[in-house]
């Protein structure tokens, strides 16, 4: 079987749990009777790239199409309305420089963003890269006081890409996270400010201002909205004010006591109310292990996991399960799954009510979700490791273990002697005292581990600079929960 065959039949395992045919999408068929949906983006040469109704893209050889699609490929590459590249909805013919406006940035242009470069369409909104994997990529801003979109201030700006080529945006407008974060990011943000009394009633009037006011700008411009339920899973359905222009849909969200959010995806993936397909075991397990390094000091380490920074709030619980989630192609956000964890204000999660609240989302995209309570024990870390699954683990992140997992963490990267490495960890690890201090209780995922020299990797959903810290078990357990959860299959 060629490279082209397989590719399709990987495709047709991923499309197969979709329930139903979104609008704008086609089944396609090989010549051995395979089936998937999918929409035509473009033909080059003998060379065909489909998308599927989440986003994703792939490019296979025509031939491996049924007679009757190959026709079908050479008509839409031959008419701009059969690709989707016109559109007849009633706000399409407005200029994007009309739409820019109520935006309030040059977001679009004459070309759909999901038809342009990520990395173009981040540089035009001035958004910085987070995360960058082998196939996917978000940039985020956490913006100043005077930056306003469609009306009003975003705290957040997120773009979601894969292939380099944009799949969503998630703007998050007032909410009892930013609204109450802490002054620092990183380690920073263990320091609040005491929330005032009245939170909630400061929470709802700031949401009910944006909410209006984008609103507002987007009627007057687009027009009335549609109004309908978008999302998947209990905790992640929702009532959206929806508008369309040109393939591009922007939905007005508001959770109740919550957040307003605003998320432009594509006009089929609102067509299909926000659903995406399961991916199977065979697709995420094959990926999980090709993201394994096997480095020669002994280190055993998840590489690409997406990142995630959870800004200046507590929300590292959220912001952990999303890279879990994402990482085995579960779509998360974690506004959305702080929602379900019901965050104080200012963040705060309840990993129990977060966990519960996201585990029939996780199920339901063919993912198997773990808990337990005990002992750091290297088995049980590597025992998932090894299949490429990271682990979230509840601690105590507290001055002295920050400071002890930076340092080890810097001086490992000069080290040559590795038996003299272990020597030294072990020591230090039996005369360091790490006290417990119940202000600090945080949510990391634990990505790797050296059995020889018994120290695991961890991440910090704190942007880049935390991807990768290392410290002993021994050290770890001093400060552990004893609760840890896993993302797998």
């Amino acid at each position: 079987m060629n490279r082209a065959s397989k590719l399709f039949i990987v495709i047709v395992f991923t499309a197969g749990f979709a329930a139903a045919q979104a609008p704008g999408y086609r089944t396609f068929t090989n010549a051995q009777g395979k089936a998937i949906q999918a929409r035509f983006v473009s033909l080059s040469g003998d060379q065909v790239t489909i998308e599927m109704a989440g986003g994703q893209t792939f490019t296979l050889a025509v031939s491996q199409f049924s007679a009757a699609d190959q026709d079908y490929i050479k008509q839409a590459a031959a008419s701009p309305a059969s690709s989707g590249k016109l559109f007849s909805g009633p706000n399409d013919k407005l200029p994007p420089e009309a739409v820019n406006e109520v935006v309030g940035h040059p977001l679009f242009t004459e070309a759909a963003i999901w038809e342009a470069s990520a990395d173009e369409v981040a540089a035009r909104l001035g958004l910085p890269p987070e995360s960058r994997t082998k196939t996917s990529s978000s940039f985020r801003s956490y913006t100043k006081d005077d930056y306003l979109m469609f009306g009003a201030h975003p705290y957040s700006v997120a773009m979601y890409a894969e292939n380099d080529r944009v799949t969503n945006f998630s703007l998050v407008f007032a909410n009892k996270g930013d609204l109450f974060s802490a002054k620092g990011g990183g380690e920073l943000h263990f320091d609040k400010d005491t929330p005032p009394a009245k939170a909630a009633e400061i929470v709802k009037t700031a949401m009910d201002k944006d909410l209006a006011a984008i609103a507002a700008a987007l009627t007057k411009t687009l027009g009335a909205p549609k109004k309908e339920r978008f999302g998947e899973g209990k905790s992640g359905r929702m009532n959206m004010q929806r508008w369309d222009w040109r393939g591009h849909s922007i939905l007005l969200a508001e959770a109740e006591g919550e957040y307003v959010g605003v998320q432009i995806v594509t006009t089929e993936f609102a067509e299909a109310g926000g659903k995406v397909a399961a991916t199977t075991d065979t697709i995420i397990r094959a990926k999980a292990l090709a993201n394994l390094e096997k480095r020669e000091n002994g280190d055993i380490v998840i590489g690409d996991i997406p990142m995630v920074d959870q800004g200046p709030k507590g929300y590292c619980a959220p912001a952990t399960a999303e890279r879990a989630m994402r990482h085995l192609g579960v779509p998360a956000d974690m506004y959305i799954l702080a929602n379900a964890g019901q965050t104080g204000f200012g963040g705060g999660t309840s990993v129990d009510l977060l966990l519960e609240g996201m585990a029939g989302q996780i199920r339901s995209k063919r993912r198997s979700f773990d808990s337990w309570r005990g002992d750091f024990k290297l088995k049980d870390i590597a025992k998932y490791i090894d299949k490429g699954v990271p682990l979230m683990w509840c601690l105590f992140s507290t001055k002295e273990f920050n400071e002890t997992a930076n340092k080890r963490t810097q001086e490992r990267k000069d080290v040559t002697d590795w038996a003299a490495w272990k020597q030294k960890v072990t020591e230090e690890a039996a005369a360091n005292h790490m006290p417990k201090d119940t202000e600090t209780g945080h949510v990391v995922l634990i990505i790797g581990y050296n059995a020889e020299t018994n120290e695991i990797a961890f991440s910090d959903s704190w942007g880049e600079r935390f991807k990768e810290r290392w410290i002993t078990l021994p050290e770890a357990e001093q400060v552990s929960q004893k609760r840890f959860y896993v993302v797998g299959f």
